[in-house]
């Protein structure tokens, strides 16, 4: 049966994918993310950006699987980033750069892009390949500057694409969203089904082939 391979270390996709019925197989890839979005240059469109970390990550994966899960699986690499007064927000990097970067999203509105790259592998050979993105519009609030604070203390913004979250402590402080909320979370479940229909593969493919997940 087909398994799915998450490159990511993300809870968020985990999680995602777990309440869709779907337990992957994790494998955190390694890129050097840093040096990618460098090499891209500073012209780089949002959905430029994240669909060449995805595809990096996805690649990476590939060449570490071990043979019986490359037998017959696809690897799914994802990447996110918020775009917002044409600044691109990753990850903050300190408490004060979430601070700097929050102060920038209050009472505004970003478009969190997630760049998808999925490989269809069988007999350890990829035989399909898809790159695409999804983008989401997210409304923020303006919160206080004893919550923001105690937002960034929490340890929160420092784990996760434009420094807030939509299913954590960070959905607070979001008025609302246009689009895929899941793919503010780190995957969109849309695009993945269509990704995987284009590899010839169906959603109740992957819930047969998932294992109940360990507690």
């Amino acid at each position: 049966m087909t398994r799915l391979v998450l490159g990511s270390a993300s809870p968020g996709r985990l999680k995602v994918l777990r309440q869709a019925g779907v337990e992957p197989v994790v494998v955190v890839s390694g890129v050097d993310e840093e040096r990618i979005t460098a090499g891209l240059g500073p012209q780089a469109e949002p959905a430029e950006v994240v669909c060449a970390l995805a595809a990096a990550k996805a690649d990476a994966v590939t060449g570490m699987l071990e043979s019986r899960i490359a037998t017959d699986c696809v690897v799914l690499g994802c990447d996110s980033i918020l775009h917002i007064d044409g600044r691109l927000c990753g990850k903050p990097q300190s408490a004060e750069a979430a601070l700097d970067q929050w102060r920038l999203l209050g009472g505004r509105s970003g478009r969190l892009h997630t760049g998808h790259s999925l490989l269809r592998l069988r007999d350890g050979t990829v035989t399909h390949r898809e790159v695409q993105s999804s983008c989401t519009t997210v409304h923020f609030a303006t919160p206080s500057d004893a919550d923001l604070r105690a937002y960034v203390a929490s340890g929160e913004p420092l784990k996760v694409a434009g420094g807030f979250t939509l299913d954590g402590l960070g959905g607070w402080f979001v008025d609302g969203i246009d689009g895929d909320p899941s793919n503010v979370i780190g995957v969109s479940l849309p695009l993945l089904r269509s990704l995987l229909a284009r590899a010839g593969l169906s959603v109740a493919a992957l819930w047969a082939a998932s294992p109940e997940p360990s507690v």
